[in-house]
């Protein structure tokens, strides 16, 4: 499946970082490569021409776009395997 194959490339591209460089900062490269995403992400959804196209109603306004940006993140965010971690602030401790 090509999302999953362009997402695994993506986190072999960001380690590559720290292989070659152990002083890299993963929240450096993290930034660097989501300013990366957001931008294409942004390119790809972009409303076609057409005033009227009933396709491109829920991408017609940056607006809605930016929407539609930040559903996707936080579906992604919470589906992810490092969403919760045990050094949260409000992880239980017993």
């Amino acid at each position: 499946n090509l999302f999953e194959e362009v997402a695994d490339s993506t986190i072999a591209f960001a380690n590559s970082f720290g292989e070659r460089d152990e002083e890299v900062d993963p929240w450096e490269v993290a930034a660097g490569l989501l300013a990366g995403a957001v931008q294409f992400w942004l390119f790809a959804h972009q409303p076609c021409e057409k005033p009227d196209c009933e396709d491109c109603v829920p991408i017609s306004t940056a607006t809605l776009r930016l929407k539609m940006l930040l559903d996707e993140v936080s579906q992604m965010a919470e589906s992810s395997d490092y969403f919760h971690t045990p050094n949260d602030s409000d992880a239980g401790h017993a």
